[in-house]
């Protein structure tokens, strides 16, 4: 697993835009910025639909004023789900990074298979990123929506 003080694996993203798909990599994400990264195990689904994504729309600008320059939110869905996600959920102040066949996931250590249920999917966590650098890191045990809220990385910064 990603441990604080290394540096973000290399990947890529893909957005879908007014113009069609899009893809960054982690360069243009990460380079010269601060960053909040936090991960859901699926778009759509109770704890990630209610709680997780809301908070940090809600508190987006307050993440702003702490110097944040990006919020972004991380699953192992599609581009199209993602959009989706964010349209329903009013969160254009976040970035959805759409991991669709996981890779970015598990090259960070932090995927768990969750069976006929879902398959290979994000643990939920957070962590803050300094020009592509670990700061802190918050892993939640299995089950659990303790840490990696947006109430709780704001405490860290």
């Amino acid at each position: 697993m990603i441990t604080v003080g290394q540096s973000l694996p290399a990947g890529e993203f893909t957005f879908i835009t007014p113009d069609g798909k899009q893809v960054l990599d982690t360069q243009a994400l990460f380079a010269g910025k601060k960053v909040v990264l936090f991960a859901v195990p699926g778009a759509f689904t109770p704890t990630c639909s209610n709680a997780h994504l809301p908070g940090y729309v809600v508190l987006a600008d307050e993440f702003q004023a702490k110097g944040v320059d990006a919020i972004y939110c991380l699953s192992v869905n599609d581009a199209f789900v993602m959009k989706a996600w964010q349209a329903a959920q009013n969160a254009e102040a976040i970035t959805m990074l759409a991991d669709g066949d996981s890779s970015w996931t598990r090259a960070l250590g932090l995927a768990k298979e969750t069976g006929a249920f879902g398959g290979l999917r994000a643990q939920r966590f957070a962590l803050i990123a300094v020009d592509g650098v670990v700061q802190q890191l918050f892993v939640e045990a299995p089950g659990k929506f303790e840490v990696s809220g947006a109430e709780s990385l704001l405490a860290a910064l």
